[in-house]
């Protein structure tokens, strides 16, 4: 069975972010270690970290930097 996708997104502190999944869970994945890493380095800005969105199942920026929906649903945690 195929992981789940982002069904939306909520940047949060310390550069993570907040996942709604389609099978309902909520879920915490953590940004900061891509942020040394070529174009996620413009995800230091918190403005722009801020403009992250769910598309297409998977989380987005205006720039073209983006994370799949099986690596944010692997390398996250789930939320209590």
């Amino acid at each position: 069975m195929p992981n789940p996708k982002v069904v939306a997104v909520e940047p949060a502190e310390n550069a993570s972010l907040l996942l709604d999944f389609t099978n309902g869970e909520r879920r915490r994945f953590d940004v900061a270690p891509y942020l040394d890493k070529g174009i996620f380095r413009e995800l230091r800005d918190p403005a722009y970290f801020r403009r992250a969105r769910a598309v297409s199942g998977h989380v987005a920026w205006p720039h073209d930097q983006d994370f799949s929906w099986d690596t944010l649903y692997l390398e996250s945690v789930p939320v209590e």
